[in-house]
Order: structure tokens, then C-alpha cells, then sequence
């Protein structure tokens, strides 16, 4: 089919290649054109405007950090909505505001057009081994007919619901793995300060019931002392998740005390300058606050 792509930071860069690699033809767009440098030479074409990369495609994704970029490339003269056909379908695969997300899909819906919101849950390395897992939320007929091509991202491909569900699943999802690996980094770092070496704890965590994917390839980076070499998701990332959580919460009137929790020791990882490092460096936060390192 004929795809195009947004957004083309380091997901995007993860997904395109699968696609290319399925046999679609991909014409993506990007902010930073250099950035898209290395998909020019798996073969993936080059649109200039959102609308552009639209224009002649059968399904459009786009995946950006927050809504406001969402709406930038999604709407006006030159978005995504300007240039989509009518019997084609656009998917966002960003993690945004459930409410942000279902405005903007209303402005399709105002034009005739179809939008569906399909957040990933995976990071590049799981995209990469091919263990990814989809989302997907709003018409379901448009849905079926995606599929197969969803399926050429990651192998788990699961209809949610309502327009906007599918991103709210991811929030609450999201939330859920960052209280996670807090949790790890906590009991980690209490087992080693009790004398346990850290080699010892993290591979009997790793072999009991509170295993999970996440652990297994995050527990390498404590291991290693390559926290601030990982790209997984940052500290500003995944707080960034962690606030839409927070706010749908009180939106909602569900409380989410573990998730305030979380949310405090990403703080006390940006007051200590570790934001730009995979949030697992909450391990060396709780290393520092029990006496442990500096």
C-alpha cells in the first residue's frame, strides 16, 4: 500500500523500516528533514508538508510527542486533513490527551474524513524484535481494513473501542509501567543497601512473579551503568505521560496515589539533572537519597 508517515524521531525511525520492509511504499515527513536521513537510504520517499505525504496515500500515521504537534501536522492548509483522500484512513500513534485527540478527530469527522487514534506500546527495542503491541480506537470498519498493515508493526493489534479509548488505554498503560519500574528501582536499591549484591537482586527479581518484559530490558542498563546511554524514554518522556495520567485521574475522579508517587521521584530525577536519562536512573536516585552514592 501506499503509506505516509510524521513524525520521524526515534519511533518513527522504528517503524518506518518494518513498513518498507512489508513491501509498502513509504513517503514520510519530518520537522527536521536531516533527521530523516537514514530512512532515505532504506528507500522511503520525502513529502515537504504533511498534506504532501497525504496526498497520494492510502493510510497516513503520524507519531509526535504531545497534541499540540499532533494538531500542527494534522490540521490547516498543510496538514494531514488537507491532503487525505476520502477513502483513506489517518491513524495517530502519539500519546497524548484522550480529549485532545477525539477534537482533532472531529475535525475529520467535520470533512468527511476518517481518523482513528492507535498508540503503541512498545519502545524501539521492542519494535525492533518484532514483540510491539497496537491500540486502536474509532470507526471499525476503517479499522479491519488497516489491520493487516498494523500487523506489519507489531504482532499484538487490539480493537478498543470509541474514538479517543484506545489513547486513554495507553495513558493508564503508561502510568502502570512507570509505578513498575519505580517499584524495581525501590526494591533494588533497599535489597543492595541491606547488603545484597546488586548482580544478586536484580537476577532474583528478574526469576520471581514480579518479572515482566519491561524489567527484562531495562535491568541491563542498572547492571551496566549505561542509564544515560539508553533511549528507551527519558525521564521528560515518560513524565510527560505521567502528568496526562494524573490529570485524567482528577478529570475523571479517580485516584491515583501510586501514580502521584511515581510522578515525585521523576521530580527528584530533573531537581538531580537526570532528565535526559532513561527514568530506570530513579535507581540512582534512591542509591543517593539512602546513602549509597553521592
Amino acid at each position: 500500500m501506499k503509506i505516509g508517515f510524521a513524525g520521524l524521531g526515534d519511533m518513527g525511525q522504528a517503524i518506518v523500516p518494518r513498513l518498507l520492509a512489508a513491501g509498502h511504499t513509504v513517503t514520510g515527513w519530518n520537522r527536521t528533514k536531516e533527521k530523516a536521513s537514514p530512512m532515505f537510504k532504506l528507500g522511503m520517499l520525502w513529502a515537504d508538508t504533511p498534506r504532501e505525504a497525504a496526498r497520494e496515500s492510502e493510510i497516513v500515521f503520524s507519531i509526535v510527542t504531545d497534541a499540540d504537534a499532533v494538531k500542527s501536522l494534522a490540521l490547516g492548509g498543510n496538514g494531514v486533513i488537507a491532503g487525505l483522500r476520502k477513502d483513506a484512513v489517518y491513524l495517530d500513534m502519539s500519546t497524548i490527551d484522550p480529549d485532545g485527540s477525539r477534537a482533532v478527530a472531529a475535525e475529520f469527522t467535520k470533512a468527511g474524513l476518517i481518523m482513528l487514534d492507535a498508540p503503541i506500546s512498545g519502545t524501539t527495542l521492542t519494535l525492533a524484535k518484532g514483540n510491539a503491541s497496537l491500540m486502536v480506537a474509532g470507526d471499525k470498519a476503517a479499522f479491519e481494513r488497516v489491520q493487516p498493515v498494523l500487523l506489519a508493526i507489531g504482532p499484538k493489534v487490539t480493537y478498543i473501542g470509541a474514538q479517543g479509548l484506545a489513547v486513554q488505554l495507553k495513558v493508564a498503560l503508561n502510568m502502570t509501567l512507570v509505578i513498575e519500574v519505580i517499584g524495581f528501582c525501590e526494591g533494588i536499591a533497599l535489597a543492595e543497601k541491606g547488603g545484597v549484591p546488586r548482580e544478586v537482586a536484580v537476577d532474583a527479581f528478574l526469576k520471581s512473579v514480579v518479572a515482566s518484559p519491561v524489567l527484562n530490558y531495562r535491568a541491563p542498563l542498572i547492571l551496566e551503568g549505561h542509564i544515560s546511554d539508553a533511549t528507551y524514554g527519558n525521564v521528560n518522556l515518560q513524565q510527560k505521560d505521567m502528568l496526562l495520567a494524573l490529570d485524567l485521574g482528577r478529570k475523571m475522579g479517580v485516584p491515583v496515589p501510586l501514580g502521584a508517587a511515581a510522578n515525585e521521584m521523576l521530580n527528584a530525577c530533573r531537581g538531580l539533572g537526570l532528565a535526559h536519562h532513561d527514568f530506570v536512573t530513579v535507581y540512582e536516585v534512591y542509591r543517593r537519597l539512602g546513602g549509597m552514592s553521592k
